[in-house]
């Protein structure tokens, strides 16, 4: 913003210079009066009455009666040049003036007119997060009117479930999922939202309601990847840790093997079979997804598998996500745009599909998040506020445009979701440090969280 204010101060001083220099240049005043002028005019045609005199051309008669008459005709003009005096005037828009008032009028024209027909709040972030979080307070308002005189409509009461939440408004999230009835039932996505919805409200327990809603979305959707990571940590904290690994490891084929989210799941699948008891062998599907290409003989017959039911069945949308997530991991990007693009409105609805899809698009961009992908961060964001791939991009997205204190801001909103003392919560703690450091802010309580 101040890049911005400094430019346009600039621009404006050299177009009042520019228009007002010429207007400040001295004139010099003229300096031959007319009086003069007319004797010089009479001078020279005596001068010429004279040579025509000497050379004959005339009779003396007619040289006196011409002569006489031009020195009369020159007494009428200087007498008359003498009584025409000029009175002393002075204008009001003199040359200083006008230059006075471009100087003036320009600045504050254009600084009115900026702020009557621009935008100001699109170079201020501050003013532009407000503006965004009223319009979704005014979206979420609208639709709670609409349902208090239409209280019938359970994906209404869904909807509004979800947008409370985004807002933080838990306890009115909650009534709201109660009010949805049924159609959550059949909605893994919804099952699992509301499962971490009261996780939360539990303080981070996930132990009774949500993990039956939680087993209750993944009898509908085994794959379902936000379920399994409510499962497994369910599991892990109850120190049912082999549990824990069989849901991790179904995670395993639809992460990106070279991303921090594969590092940790890799790591608390190692930590969980050391605690189980259990030995890592070369088949388990830890060791089988740890190369950085992990397309074995096994994933490429269960993605050809999945391929070929998606071909007789094109309507499972899950199904069409999961193959993307597949072919993403094996490094097969058009493909796996192709399946993203047949997700339908899971690209709409689904957080952790539309976090996936953003990070193939930034991985086709360079690691680029900016445009695309990150609309698609956000509306997860706006889905589920702590959604971890979420949150991870949004947060390095601002980093790398030099937002330290927006990327601190994000990345503490995901140090709970993470396993206290893992490697992924480290790795994110050392991250935070080093931005802090970047953005000249307070080790200690300088971004709310």
């Amino acid at each position: 913003m101040t890049v911005f204010y400094s430019l346009a101060t600039l621009l404006t001083f050299l177009v009042v210079v520019w228009l007002v220099r010429p207007l400040l240049r001295s004139v010099p005043p003229a300096s031959v009066s007319s009086q003069r002028l007319n004797a010089d005019i009479y001078r020279d045609q005596l001068e010429a009455l004279e040579r025509d005199l000497a050379r004959g051309g005339i009779s003396p008669a007619d040289y006196e009666s011409t002569r006489d008459e031009l020195q009369l005709r020159l007494l009428d003009d200087t007498d008359e040049s003498a009584s025409a005096t000029v009175s002393p005037h002075t204008e009001f828009l003199t040359a200083k003036r006008v230059a006075l008032m471009i100087a003036v009028l320009i600045p504050l024209g254009g600084v009115g007119f900026y702020y009557a027909l621009g935008a100001p709040q699109a170079i201020d972030p501050v003013s532009a997060q407000k503006q965004d979080e009223d319009k979704i307070s005014s979206m979420v308002a609208g639709l709670a009117a609409k349902l208090k005189a239409n209280p019938d409509n359970p994906k209404g009461w869904a909807m509004l479930a979800r947008s409370y939440k985004v807002l933080g408004r838990m306890q009115e999230a909650e009534e709201a999922y109660l009010k949805a009835g049924k159609v959550i039932d059949t909605d893994p996505d919804l099952l699992a939202d509301y499962a971490d919805l009261l996780a939360v409200r539990a303080g981070g327990n996930l132990d009774g309601k949500p993990l039956e809603l939680v087993k209750q979305a993944l009898a509908l959707n085994p794959l379902h990847p936000m379920s399994l990571m409510l499962a497994a940590t369910g599991a892990y904290r109850q120190g049912n840790y082999a549990a824990a690994v069989n849901y991790w490891e179904k995670l395993l084929p639809m992460m990106d093997p070279e991303s921090p989210d594969m590092a940790q799941l890799q790591s608390d699948i190692e930590d969980a079979r050391a605690k189980a008891g259990m030995k890592a062998s070369s088949s388990s599907p830890l060791t089988s997804a740890a190369p950085q290409k992990p397309s074995t003989e096994e994933i490429a017959k269960m993605v050809e598998g999945l391929a070929a039911r998606l071909k007789a069945n094109p309507g499972d949308l899950d199904g069409w996500a999961r193959l993307g997530r597949s072919y993403k991991v094996m490094g097969r990007v058009d493909e796996a745009e192709a399946a993203y693009a047949k997700t339908g409105k899971l690209l709409e609805t689904n957080p952790d599909v539309m976090a996936d899809f953003a990070d193939l698009l930034a991985t086709r961009a360079s690691g680029n998040l900016e445009g695309k992908p990150l609309a698609l961060v956000n509306k997860a964001l706006v889905l589920n506020p702590r959604h971890p791939m979420a949150l991870m991009l949004s947060g390095s997205a601002a980093l790398k445009r030099g937002d330290y204190a927006g990327a601190v801001q994000t990345w503490e909103k995901l140090l709970p979701v993470l396993e206290p003392g893992s490697r992924d919560a480290q790795w994110l703690a050392s991250s935070i440090a080093d931005a802090r450091a970047k953005g000249g802010l307070s080790p200690l309580g300088a971004v709310k969280k």
